[in-house]
């Protein structure tokens, strides 16, 4: 079942259960997708469900932090509740140990020696773990193991 058909289900378990902060969310969510869909003039494929859920969910965290700089309880609460929703459709997310093995191992591969091989170890991890980690935590575990 792809994850349209899912969000689908849950859009109509929202209408019924009246949650009108997950059927926001929900809706957005399918929306991001088939405006995707329609881009790419076909069907996604579950590498760019993912991608187009890692998006909205870094947009999310962005938000998060400008609510919190700016003293907004209100809106952090909120927001906290939507990132729990859409992380709810990531695949299972890498523990830190996890990111931690897997650069070493494309640092390895790749042969870097330093800061400056930066680019190319970042342009081999990410693929790898495209959706089960944050993108901050994969550049902060490449630069400290590349020091």
């Amino acid at each position: 079942m792809s994850l349209v058909d899912t969000l689908n289900g849950d859009l109509k378990a929202a209408m019924k259960a009246r949650d009108k902060q997950s059927l926001s969310v929900l809706r957005m969510l399918k929306s991001a997708l088939m405006n995707e869909k329609i881009n790419a003039g076909h069907d996604l494929t579950a590498e760019e469900e993912v991608s187009v859920l890692s998006r909205e969910l870094k947009q999310r965290r962005e938000s998060l932090e400008e609510f919190q700089s700016a003293n907004r309880q209100d809106l952090v609460d909120g927001v906290k509740a939507e990132i729990t929703l859409v992380e709810s459709y990531m695949p299972k997310q890498l523990s830190d140990e996890e990111v931690k093995q897997v650069v070493a191992a494309t640092i390895e591969q790749v042969g870097a020696t330093g800061k400056g091989d930066f680019g190319k170890v970042m342009g081999a991890v990410m693929p790898k773990l495209k959706g089960q980690a944050d993108g901050k935590l994969i550049n902060q575990t490449v630069k400290s193991l590349l020091n």
